[in-house]
């Protein structure tokens, strides 16, 4: 496997094979897949967008990652916005880069796929803060939490739903940048 780093060319000439990630994944119906599709090309051209995927040797897309800077009039911020007092908001939201999408192929994940592209991910990005948002109640919750925990991310928001999706997601912040001892972590 091989960690590389995407621009935002390379995540649309891969998009069926992102989505087909995403889908496996996250366990969502064709039809809540299809429409991520227009998702994603929108969000490859917001401010800051940073992309990493993880590929086997064939070149099989077995995991990818991305974010952008968040901003007022982006749906997730806004949805986030609301929820959140105006202390909350301003700290955490004022100069964010919102980790969008982390995923990797169900049989490929416990072998530290998604804590490398995590790590590379954060790298990257640039702010103060770094935001996102992930299920609180189903299997794969509990990995999802037990790696973002290990990168020092803290509860920012519990029990949110989002419209459109029934299950409740925690929303969890960690300050930027990532530092030595987060850097040392696989």
């Amino acid at each position: 496997m091989r960690l590389v780093p995407w621009l935002p060319d390379d995540l649309v000439r891969r998009l069926d094979d992102v989505l087909a990630v995403y889908s496996d994944a996250m366990g969502y119906r064709p039809e809540a897949v299809a429409a991520r599709r227009g998702y994603l090309t929108t969000h490859v051209r917001r401010p800051g967008f940073r992309a990493v995927a993880t590929l086997a040797a064939d070149g099989e897309l077995v995991g990818f990652g991305y974010g952008y800077h968040s901003a007022p009039g982006q749906w997730w911020h806004d949805q986030v916005g609301a929820a959140l007092d105006p202390d909350a908001r301003k700290s955490w939201l004022t100069d964010c880069f919102e980790v969008v999408e982390l995923h990797v192929r169900t049989a490929a994940q416990g072998h530290g796929l998604g804590a490398r592209q995590l790590r590379a991910l954060l790298s990257m990005a640039a702010g103060a803060t770094t935001l996102l948002s992930t299920p609180e109640d189903d299997e794969t919750a509990s990995r999802a939490w037990r790696l973002y925990r290990r990168y020092g991310f803290v509860d920012v928001l519990r029990h949110l739903t989002f419209p459109g999706d029934a299950r409740t997601f925690a929303v969890l912040g960690r300050a930027l940048p990532l530092d030595a001892d987060a850097n040392r972590l696989s």
